[in-house]
């Protein structure tokens, strides 16, 4: 049940009608009509834009439209008054035990409350992570892994089709780099004494790699030419590396349900096919490119180059693919591999970067508009930078890296569920400070406590209930006792999570879902403390017929809390310790 949108739809069916009298003009555009919260409580139950958004198109004065709905929608037996704010803002109060209603809705359908349709099964590929395979995630990548999961889970939860994939950058050199890290570290588990060359990887991940790799192939590669050991080193690393990062990323709860390697892209046809598609639309040509903007680097010079024509799609400069020597420059893949996931069938597509990806943005989302002719949206979500902090200090780097914050120091300093709630306090394109203390401290200051303690204590009173608790029995309550301004404000909290959910998924922005479990927790921790002072708001009440509408409603949080909490992919927990 969608209060929310049950109230839409009474008022999309109101302005109809009134399209049909001559009232207003056949034909309006309705999508912007909203009905949500009013920014102010005081004003109302929930607030329409209705007139204001039709004003313009209907050549009407908005308040002319406002009065002429706000007169039908009274005569609504849902609706227990409406009042015309301001230029033509409505604001709606509902009849009694209209809120009251959504609390058996959600006791029977429990954590599925609030699941959706709007997706239609439409096919999403999320790619997120995407690290190069030549160390363990870092914290950078955290924030990215977090993010890209929750908004999988919450795509799904709202009835869209979704795989999570994971793009292996195994074509470029850096794969090169990882093999020449290794053999050294082979060399070093045969005794010697090496030495780290600048732009080698040196972090202390790699010596058991290392190790591994001379219990496979004993002294075979000791003092050999690069052409003897470097392919087979490098697959064997690559391999290693993957497996770490696998492990780092089940750690975090996160499971992947593709692997996309980017060297099957080379000498297999794949690169020059997603170009001839491009070609066959007159996107690519011979060309040189401006200077870059600003200094002009002394090096520079104007070649002749294999461009693709992204301006044609919204870029602000053609793209180079392939350079004057003939060789492919890091777009061109980049572009098979998204041509590949249309190729696939996705409806949509959805990349996470990290925030130093900017300037790759208007390049790809120009490449997929170009190869999909615009029927295949990408959306690609920056995650900006995590500053951690410990005693108030930032947090040091870690010596078994090198010269980065693993992720799996993240996730032993503070648990799985917190790390991942905590990477969701913030929208995904604002940086994000992460204090350690701060996060396993048990305070209203800890949003992940905070929310858990609220669930825990549901299960507290459920436990010393002297009535029967089952949801069955608690879906069938009588909730007419349900009036104070307290409980109203938890019911109508409940009420939010529908609507809350499809916005959090159209905007692709599952940090909604943390924030809104905050302000639900706030308000349960608030009639909570009310019953301090007022023994007639207490939960557990001396008459059973008192008792158990307290009992479905906060049964009720428990469960939205409970979903909410599955979609950031955090556990419940019964019981704080």
């Amino acid at each position: 049940m969608n209060l929310f949108a049950e109230i839409k739809t009474l008022v999309l069916e109101t302005l109809g009608a009134m399209a049909a009298e001559g009232v207003l003009p056949e034909g309006l555009d309705l999508r912007n009509v909203s009905v949500e919260p009013p920014r102010d409580p005081s004003h109302g139950d929930m607030a329409t834009n209705a007139a204001m958004v039709l004003a313009k198109p209907a050549k009407m004065n908005p308040r002319a439209i406002a009065d002429g709905l706000s007169a039908r929608l009274a005569t609504d037996g849902r609706i227990a008054s409406v009042e015309v704010a301001g230029p033509g803002f409505l604001n709606l109060r509902l009849a009694a035990g209209q809120w009251q209603r959504v609390i058996p809705s959600v006791i029977a359908a429990g954590t599925d409350f609030g699941r959706s349709d709007m997706g239609g099964g439409e096919k999403v590929n999320i790619e997120f992570v995407s690290a190069n395979p030549t160390g363990p995630l870092h914290v950078g990548h955290t924030r990215g892994a977090v993010f890209g999961d929750a908004l999988a889970s919450l795509l799904d939860f709202a009835g869209y089709d979704v795989t999570r994939e994971y793009y292996i950058n195994d074509g470029g050199g850096q794969v090169d780099v990882l093999a020449r890290s290794v053999y050294l570290r082979y060399l070093e588990a045969h005794g010697q004494k090496v030495a780290f060359p600048d732009g080698t990887y040196p972090g202390d991940y790699l010596i058991a790699v290392g190790q591994a790799l001379k219990d496979r192939v004993g002294d075979a590669y000791v003092d050999q030419p690069e052409d003897v050991w470097l392919q087979d080193v490098r697959l064997y690393s690559t391999d290693a590396l993957l497996n770490l990062i696998k492990a780092d990323l089940a750690a975090l709860g996160v499971t992947m349900d593709h692997w996309f390697s980017e060297k099957s892209l080379y000498g297999t046809g794949r690169i020059e096919d997603a170009l001839k598609a491009l070609d066959d639309k007159g996107l690519i040509y011979q060309g040189t490119l401006e200077p870059p903007k600003g200094k002009l680097p002394e090096d520079w010079e104007a070649r002749e180059q294999t461009l693709f024509r992204s301006t044609a799609h919204g870029d602000d400069v053609d793209r180079p693919v392939r350079k004057s020597d003939g060789a492919w420059t890091y777009f061109a893949p980049d572009i098979a591999y998204h041509y590949d996931k249309i190729e696939r069938g996705y409806d949509q597509l959805i990349d996470v970067f990290g925030a130093d990806h900017g300037g790759y943005v208007k390049r790809m989302k120009a490449a997929v508009s170009a190869l999909s002719d615009g029927k295949v949206p990408l959306d690609v979500k920056l995650c900006q930078l995590v500053k951690l902090y410990k005693n108030g200090e930032p947090f040091k780097m870690s010596k078994r890296a090198g010269t980065f914050v693993l992720l799996r120091d993240v996730v032993d300093e503070v648990g799985r569920d917190v790390t991942r709630f905590m990477m969701l306090t913030r929208k995904n394109d604002a940086p994000l400070d992460f204090d350690f203390d701060k996060a396993l401290e048990q305070s209203k200051d800890n949003p992940v406590f905070y929310v858990q303690y609220a669930y825990a204590r549901v299960n507290s009173v459920m436990g010393k209930a002297e009535i029967a608790t089952d949801d069955a029995t608690l879906a069938k309550t009588d909730l007419s006792a349900l009036t104070h301004e307290a409980e109203l404000a938890l019911v109508g909290k409940i009420a939010e999570w529908p609507r809350l959910l499809e916005t959090a998924a159209r905007t692709h922005e599952p940090h909604r879902i943390a924030f809104y479990l905050y302000d639900l927790a706030s308000d349960f921790h608030a009639l909570w403390n009310r019953g301090n002072d007022a023994p007639e708001l207490r939960f557990l009440q001396d008459d059973a017929a008192a008792t158990a509408p307290r009992l479905a409603l906060i049964r009720a949080c428990q469960l939205v809390i409970g979903a909410g909490l599955g979609i950031l992919g955090v556990t419940p927990m019964n019981e704080m310790r």
